[in-house]
């Protein structure tokens, strides 16, 4: 098998990691948060970041992989990054209308782009922006509803959404940048998420519910299914920068997208919840979007690669055309088998 074909294999493995994983803590979150009234998710995530940490230490002394510290500032400045921006994402929850909420999860994808072609110089074709068009339009309709404005909102989904595109980008730079693994640059930076959101979880979670995390009564069933939902965000977690790091931040938004259309069809099929032939219209709108950039991306791919290929075919033949008379090799001069050119006035 190929290079090649092992590293499509590679990305398609986590991209259905991420939407198994993601998928499964959601609904196992919302009986959490529905059913057993357990509200605090900024703690909850905290928490997630802990137990991977510590799921990803026993890893490290098991030899699953190898330590490879790079930048101590950079590793800190992402870890805390991070961690505000998942902060920043739940207080836009807290202090907006669902709806505008998702408008700012939608702002994140054309944020991204921007943030991009600005200071990383790249380029997306208009097949690419096309489809990426669709894909917003139909989740806009699956999922917003009203749209109330406050100012306080306003700004702190600003915030929300500059932090997170930007934390998302510097998670795909870093791991090409200082060349370590996803789960190499998960283990390290982990310790700073965590703590991020140990310190400011509480706080918030008091400010958006005006409830104690600490003098919640945790019965048997919610100490399980807290577990549970441990134990699937070590996979949310690691497929998060598996994906990015494979691929790119605005495919993982993409890819974000396809699973909140799943969570919507899951909670419809499983748990009842109503549903509106604008859910529908919408998940099917946002999944010709997906569609569609799938096949750009594949196409601009098969491109990239026949242009690589000619202009490596191009470059070995011009290697082949230069003959030079003298070569050396291993220190010694080694004549060329060109016949020599004689002088006649010599004969």
């Amino acid at each position: 098998m190929g290079e090649g074909e092992k590293f499509q294999l590679g990305t398609i493995g986590a991209l259905s990691l991420s939407v198994v994983s993601s998928v499964s803590i959601v609904i196992c979150n919302k009986a959490l948060m529905s059913t057993l009234h357990f509200i605090f998710a900024t703690t909850l995530t905290s928490w997630h970041l802990l137990v991977t940490f510590c799921s990803l230490h026993v890893a490290l002394k098991m030899r699953f992989f190898e330590h490879k510290p790079f930048e101590q500032k950079a590793v800190m400045g992402f870890g805390i990054l991070n961690g505000t921006s998942i902060g920043l994402l739940n207080l836009s929850l807290g202090f907006n209308s669902v709806g505008f909420y998702q408008m700012t999860k939608l702002a994140i994808i054309p944020c991204t782009i921007l943030l991009e072609i600005l200071f990383l110089g790249k380029k997306f074709s208009r097949r690419i922006q096309f489809s990426l068009a669709i894909l917003l339009l139909g989740v806009g309709i699956a999922t917003v509803t009203d749209l109330q404005l406050n100012a306080l909102g306003s700004f702190l989904s600003f915030l929300a959404v500059i932090t997170t595109c930007v934390a998302q980008i510097m998670t795909n730079t870093i791991q090409k940048k200082y060349k370590v693994s996803s789960t190499q640059l998960l283990y390290q930076s982990c310790p700073y998420q965590a703590a991020t959101l140990l310190i400011t979880g509480p706080y918030l979670d008091k400010v958006l519910t005006d409830l104690n995390v600490f003098a919640f009564k945790y019965t048997t069933q919610v100490t399980f299914v807290i577990v549970l939902s441990c134990l699937i965000s070590i996979s949310v977690n690691f497929s998060t920068f598996l994906v990015i790091g494979k691929t790119s931040p605005v495919t993982y938004q993409v890819l974000g997208h396809l699973k909140t259309c799943l969570v919507l069809a899951f909670g419809y099929i499983i748990v009842r919840d109503p549903f509106s032939w604008r859910n529908i219209l919408g998940i099917l709108v946002a999944m010709v979007g997906m569609l569609l950039y799938s096949y750009s991306c594949i196409l601009e791919n098969q491109q990239k690669a026949a242009e690589t290929a000619t202009q490596a075919s191009h470059s070995q033949a011009r290697e082949g055309e230069s003959d030079p008379l003298i070569n050396v090799e291993t220190g010694t001069t080694v004549l060329n088998k060109r016949p020599p050119v004689w002088n006649k006035e010599k004969d």
